[in-house]
């Protein structure tokens, strides 16, 4: 399995940037992905999944409404757009495959801690 980051840099508070994943090694379009995201000096942080076949997606309630996830399965490739951005949005961004799932309350989070898979992160900084 490999993930594959690009598409980070820095931007000014307000600005957008589109981050990709490119993938292989496994049947892409088979399976859950996610983006989780690491700011400095912080724990790993889920920040979004989409689902195989439907398409279905779940964000945290810190990024939704300004970032969408989305997959090429023809391109092996995982999006995150990211739109609006805030200077607490500054981080390592990675793509994740096998992470633990769960819901609580009727709503759906992601172990970041308990993915098996992680690609090497793009740096994401928000700054004025």
């Amino acid at each position: 399995v490999q993930l594959k980051e690009s598409g980070g840099g820095t931007v000014q508070p307000g600005g957008s940037l589109r981050l990709s994943c490119a993938a292989s090694g496994f049947t892409f379009s088979d399976y859950w992905m996610h983006w989780v995201r690491q700011a400095p000096g912080k724990g790993l942080e889920w920040v979004s999944s989409i689902n195989a076949g439907d398409d279905r997606t779940m964000s945290a309630d810190s990024v939704k409404g300004r970032f969408t996830i989305s997959r090429d399965d023809a391109k092996n490739t995982l999006y995150l757009q990211l739109d609006t951005l805030k200077t607490e949005d500054t981080a390592i961004y990675y793509c994740a495959k096998d992470c633990t799932s769960y819901y609580k309350s009727g709503r759906f989070f992601v172990d970041p801690q308990r993915c098996s898979y992680r690609g090497q992160g793009t740096q994401v900084t928000v700054s004025s």
